[in-house]
Formats: C-alpha cells, sequence, structure tokens
C-alpha cells in the first residue's frame, strides 16, 4: 500500500492494517515485508498487536503458509478496497505534477502480456520515466479490487458487467495443435469428440477450486465443451505451448499464440471449423476508481485501434 497514506493520516491504526493487508495479500510475512520496506521480525509484531487490540487472530501461522481467519478475510475484504480508494484519490494529486509519475499493477495472461501488454509498455514508458508497472500473471478470474491491483486483462466476455471495459485486441481465435512428430502415428481428430482417442495437455485454472479447463467449441450454432483427458497437466499457457512443441500431447490455446509455430511447420492445427472467433481482450478496471494520469496514459496505449 501507498506510504503516503501513512503520511497523510499519520494513525498508527492505519499502519497496522496497512501491514495486515500486506500480509494478507502476499500470504507471506517476508515478501510483504520486502514490499513495506521493514524487516519481517517488525511486521509480525505489527500484526500481532493489532491482532491483540482487536482481541480476534486475523491470520492462521504455520511454518509453510500465511493464511487470513474468518475474521482476517472479512477485514481485508472490507477494508483493503477502501484503502485502494485513497490510494487511488492520492494518486490523482499527480496531475499537479510536470510528469505522470506513479506505480501501476495489472494483472493478464502469458499470451495477453507478451503480444499487447508488452508493446504498449515499450512505446510508453521510456517517455515516462516516473511511471513503473507490476505485471502479475494470472489465469485466474482476479478481484482486482480485493486484490489491490489497479487493472486486469482478459477476454472480454469474462469481465464483470460492473467493470470498466476497453478493447485492447481484434477479435481472438482458439486452435488446437500438436506436433508433427505427434500426428506421425496418430489419426488427427476431425470432431471435438474425436480428442477422447488423443493425449491432451490440460490447464488447471486457480478459480472455481482449481479445475481443469474444459475446451470449448462451436459450430452451425452447436456449442460443445469438452473435458479432454491426458497425461500432463500444467498451470502455464507457456508450458502448454513448449509441450506441443515437443510433441507430448495436443494443447489448446490462442492463435496468435502458435501462429508463428504453424508457420514455421512446426506445429499442426486440427479443428479449426469448430474454433469461430470470440470477443479480443480487454483492460478492465473498477468504475468507481479516479484514473491517475499515469494510469491514463497506460490505458490509451493500450487501446485497440482497428486499422
Amino acid at each position: 500500500m501507498n506510504a503516503v497514506i501513512r503520511q497523510a493520516y499519520g494513525w498508527d491504526d492505519a499502519s497496522d492494517l496497512i501491514a495486515f493487508l500486506a500480509v494478507a495479500r502476499e500470504r507471506n510475512f517476508t515478501r510483504a515485508a520486502a514490499k513495506l520496506g521493514m524487516t519481517q521480525s517488525a511486521l509480525s509484531q505489527i500484526v500481532r498487536g493489532l491482532e491483540e487490540r482487536l482481541g480476534v487472530r486475523l491470520l492462521n501461522r504455520t511454518t509453510r503458509s500465511v493464511t487470513p481467519t474468518q475474521a482476517g478475510e472479512r477485514l481485508f475484504l472490507s477494508v483493503g478496497p477502501k484503502f485502494t480508494e485513497m490510494d487511488a484519490e492520492l494518486a490523482a494529486l499527480g496531475e499537479l505534477r510536470e510528469k505522470p509519475a506513479g506505480t501501476i499493477r495489472i494483472t493478464a495472461g502469458e499470451h495477453a502480456a507478451s503480444a499487447i501488454l508488452f508493446p504498449a509498455l515499450g512505446r510508453l514508458l521510456p517517455n515516462y520515466p516516473d511511471i513503473k508497472v507490476e505485471v502479475i500473471i494470472d489465469y485466474g478470474l482476479t478481484n482486482i479490487v480485493a486484490q489491490q491491483v489497479d487493472a486486469g486483462i482478459r477476454p472480454g466476455e469474462l469481465v464483470a458487467k460492473e467493470m470498466i471495459a476497453v478493447r485492447v485486441s481484434p477479435d481472438l481465435r482458439m486452435a488446437v495443435v500438436g506436433s508433427p512428430s505427434y500426428f506421425a502415428d496418430r489419426k488427427r481428430p476431425k470432431t471435438p469428440q474425436d480428442l477422447t482417442h488423443h493425449n491432451c495437455l490440460n490447464l488447471r485454472l486457480p478459480t472455481h477450486g482449481g479445475s481443469l479447463y474444459a475446451w470449448e467449441f462451436e459450430k452451425n450454432g452447436r456449442e460443445l465443451n469438452v473435458r479432454v483427458d491426458g497425461q500432463l497437466v500444467f498451470n502455464s499457457a507457456g508450458l502448454l505451448l513448449d509441450g506441443a512443441l515437443k510433441g507430448l500431447g495436443l494443447a489448446y490455446l490462442t492463435e496468435g499464440h502458435v501462429q508463428p509455430y504453424l508457420s514455421e511447420g512446426r506445429l499442426v492445427r486440427v479443428l479449426a471449423d469448430w474454433c469461430p472467433p470470440f470477443s479480443g481482450y480487454h483492460l478492465y478496471y473498477p468504475s468507481r476508481r479516479q484514473p491517475s494520469p499515469a494510469f491514463s496514459l497506460l490505458v490509451d496505449a493500450l487501446r485497440y485501434r482497428s486499422k
């Protein structure tokens, strides 16, 4: 949490809440202490002092993990967004500066980060050295308010209606791909049902209890969600691609992710007629957020402009 809040209010309780929110967000005292610029022992004492004053335990501590208790989760979800709003309002005062400045935290999947976010940052950041961006790679439907994140990038159909959404890419298509070596002794699937006879590389999502991602298909108005099976499960699209390139199975990835390898002949695409276009990537952020000059510049740099 921005140190300017402590300077603006000077409350011991506010500083202690900031310390607790950092630990609850990071789920780790060491990482939280590093972000707050203090020692782990000092941070632990602050949180324990807050728990003693409130008369309730806020964190469950083990040698391996730190997780909020029921009371801690309630405090995190109720107080965290309020501090985020104060932080945003104070950051908006940067309009009085000659140059936009501040740190922007944004969540995105690997492909969206490399294909959409990084090129925009490459155009923006050299001209604004006081702007810093923290990129969090995440495939879940991140609650950006609760997690103290400024914005996220996801396909438009996954963005909640109460969020402001800005298109940052053209429409997307998915692609089922495998290497030539994989298909050397296997028949290529002609329908999604044929995937039951193939070794498919699965992606485990952090949302919905960590379930495996169902492959989505559509043709002539008929929609199919197929829960494929295989020997390997990953939590990274980059590893899915690597596994497909090495002939370990079929992967289900965005068309843009695999296009260079299709052009080179290192991957073969199947079931293309079952993969229609869908809503492209969108940047999303809370409607009540007061955009800082730095954030407004990033939104403009990311905004998709059709040619």
